[in-house]
């Protein structure tokens, strides 16, 4: 699965000021994306706010980036939930003919126990035609996803490939990358750490970061991946500031008040969520300035 090393990025949905989906800022951003170096594009996680995209609109999403796309950078649609069996039925009527991966995030609400997560990946992952990241992120599922279970997922089930752990957790981290099959991918969820687990043996990132900076923050983890430390750790130390910003509020207010700086999308996000502080944005502005940005 080397299609996944490197940089993905947790694409937004950008909208309109009547909250529609913005087509136009969307393909602006896809094409920006594969301009400057990403290696793959995730569809529908937390930062497209896949909670209140529609099922309509979660389709029509999925068609345009594909359309967009054209087969040029690998694609990986999230599916998933606390309600194992709907999953499946997503999984069974999603036209997933131009997706190359599902990520799946763990149940959230329900708190289920180790077996009871190691229950309901084993169903999606007996269900799913195509491979599966699993996404562990404890702060918004409220329930941890123990190494050992991760690692007893890996060796059981040839198509789960990787787990997108953000539960900014170094020990977690190692401890994954300690016992994991040889071929498992374990994914930075957190931009923070992407670095740091790229140069310790992961295979690199999906970014929330990465898609308003591309260029610099895949260059970083691609360093950090052959080792070079010192060259990532010099890109790493300039992004530091303005990936704290982004997630000071909320995400993903904060990286689409960047993506308005550079001119690629809007600020709007739907309720419960709501747009990034004026003392926020412009915090992010003067610091895009420093980054020659803005």
């Amino acid at each position: 699965m080397t299609q996944f090393i490197g940089t993905g990025v947790a694409l937004i949905t950008p909208f309109k000021n009547d909250l529609s989906i913005d087509y136009d800022a969307l393909e602006r951003l896809i094409e920006y994306n594969i301009e400057n170096g990403v290696e793959y594009l995730v569809i529908s996680g937390t930062t497209g706010e896949s909670v209140t995209i529609t099922v309509e609109e979660k389709k029509a999403l999925v068609s345009f980036i594909s359309k967009v796309n054209n087969g040029r950078l690998p694609l990986v649609l999230g599916i998933g939930g606390n309600n194992t069996s709907s999953v499946i039925d997503e999984i069974n009527t999603t036209d997933l003919s131009g997706i190359d991966a599902l990520l799946s995030v763990s149940p959230y609400y329900s708190k289920p126990t180790q077996e009871g997560l190691y229950q309901h990946f084993k169903a999606i992952a007996e269900a799913s035609p195509i491979p599966v990241i699993l996404y562990n992120v404890p702060g918004r599922t409220s329930k941890n996803m123990e190494p050992e279970t991760t690692i007893r997922l890996a060796n059981d089930f040839d198509n789960i490939i990787g787990v997108k752990e953000a539960g900014n957790n170094v020990h977690q981290y190692l401890e994954l990358l300690r016992t994991k099959p040889e071929d498992f991918m374990v994914i930075s969820g957190d931009d923070d750490l992407a670095l740091g687990v790229a140069l310790a043996g992961g295979s690199g990132v999906i970014s929330v970061i990465g898609q308003g900076l591309p260029k610099e923050f895949s260059e970083m983890i691609r360093l950090g991946i052959a080792g070079k430390a010192k060259e990532a750790y010099a890109i790493h130390f300039r992004l530091m500031p303005i990936t704290s910003l982004i997630f000071a509020e909320n995400n993903p207010a904060g990286i689409k008040a960047v993506l308005n700086e550079l001119g690629i999308s809007s600020t709007y996000v739907r309720l419960p969520l709501v747009e990034a502080t004026i003392s926020l944005k412009n915090k992010i502005k003067q610091e895009l300035m420093v980054l020659g940005k803005s």
